[in-house]
């Protein structure tokens, strides 16, 4: 498959996500399976708190630009401007999506929510730790090796997990977030054909534990 094709496909299939969970939540509400789905993960056991307080980090804004240095110090020029671009697509794309889709955090639309240590009030939809953290296992699965690549896509996956378990976002929150972060880097993709300059030292080592 091609590389552009491969791009478009994502990108549609990522629109598709994102808007079936926008018109779901466009009416401020939570509907009774999310709630249960939300309340599961919410409820898991106080002794995950830690990890997943840390695996909550790996959305915070910085951290595009800390793997764009990695990627910097391997030479891989398009892998880190696709990197460092996720952060204005980040912000303005939730900015937008946030004006078109009002639904407040767990705190105001879930009885009884758990929240820990995060806001109780404030627009939910989209998780904008989401965006970064998809859009980054996107961009890094067109460069890595699969392993890692798999690798990446697990802890953006137990990113949105954690912003659950903490009560900053319902289910649908995180779930496009992901389909927007994920359409990011297909768009960046397709500008930068991120793979291009793929090879080198550095990938044949991460490639050789495969």
């Amino acid at each position: 498959m091609s590389r552009v094709r491969r791009d478009v496909i994502v990108l549609v299939a990522s629109l598709a996500v994102f808007a079936v969970c926008a018109v779901v939540a466009a009416d401020g509400q939570v509907g009774p399976v999310e709630r249960a789905l939300f309340r599961a993960v919410n409820g898991l056991p106080e002794g995950l708190y830690q990890p997943m307080l840390a695996f909550q980090y790996l959305g915070v804004l910085g951290v595009p630009l800390v793997v764009a240095v990695g990627a910097l110090a391997l030479r891989r020029w398009r892998l880190a401007a696709a990197l460092v671009l996720v952060v204005p697509c980040k912000l303005a794309l939730e900015r937008v999506v946030k004006w078109l889709v009002q639904r407040e955090r767990p705190g105001t639309t879930v009885p009884d929510a758990i929240l820990r240590g995060v806001h109780s009030a404030g627009l939910s939809f989209v998780s904008g730790h989401a965006i970064i953290t998809f859009a980054i296992a996107g961009l890094l699965a067109l460069f890595l090796p699969r392993r890692w690549g798999v690798v990446a896509f697990v802890l953006a996956t137990l990113n949105a997990v954690a912003r659950v378990y903490l009560g900053a976002h319902n289910p649908l929150d995180v779930v496009g977030g992901a389909a927007v972060g994920l359409a990011v880097a297909a768009v960046l993709d397709l500008v930068l054909d991120v793979a291009r300059d793929r090879g080198g030292m550095g990938l044949r080592a991460l490639a050789a534990v495969r």
